[in-house]
């Protein structure tokens, strides 16, 4: 059984995760829903279209509150604040925060000197049970570089 994946955030980063899961482990992998304040027609139109990496070669449309990546349905969530996506509810096993914003580990104040959520809401609040950061992060269990 494949391990259920969420992503907050889906710039940059957040869309090449889930390329990256699509490509290389889609049997091991697999993404249910991503978190981002953007709308989803322009989400769409950048997992499609990337001027970076290129052209996407499968199948995006949207479809209600969802994106629908070679047939498979990933629910969008519109949250500002980790500790309101139910990842938990959707049996999301890791989150990926790729926002660059919850950097720290538990609430407080970031490098930046800005006052933040921690990325721990993801798994004490919203249910998932591991978070990977992919920017530096402070506070954090492990450093992989």
């Amino acid at each position: 059984m494949a391990i259920r994946v969420g992503i907050n955030g889906f710039g940059r980063i957040g869309r090449q995760v889930l390329k990256a899961i699509r490509d290389y482990y889609p049997e091991e992998l697999v993404v249910v829903a991503f978190n981002d304040i953007g709308d989803l027609p322009t989400m769409a139109h950048l997992l499609k279209y990337d001027s970076n990496y290129g052209r996407f070669n499968g199948k995006v449309e949207v479809v209600e509150d969802a994106l629908v990546v070679d047939g498979k349905k990933i629910k969008a969530f519109k949250e500002t604040d980790p500790a309101n996506i139910p990842w938990g509810e959707l049996g999301i096993e890791i989150v990926i925060e790729s926002t660059g914003i919850f950097t720290i580990k538990n609430d407080g104040v970031n490098k930046k000197g800005k006052t933040v959520k921690g990325a721990a809401n993801h798994i004490t609040k919203g249910g998932a049970k591991k978070v990977i950061i992919s920017a530096p992060a402070e506070g954090e269990d492990l450093t992989i570089v």
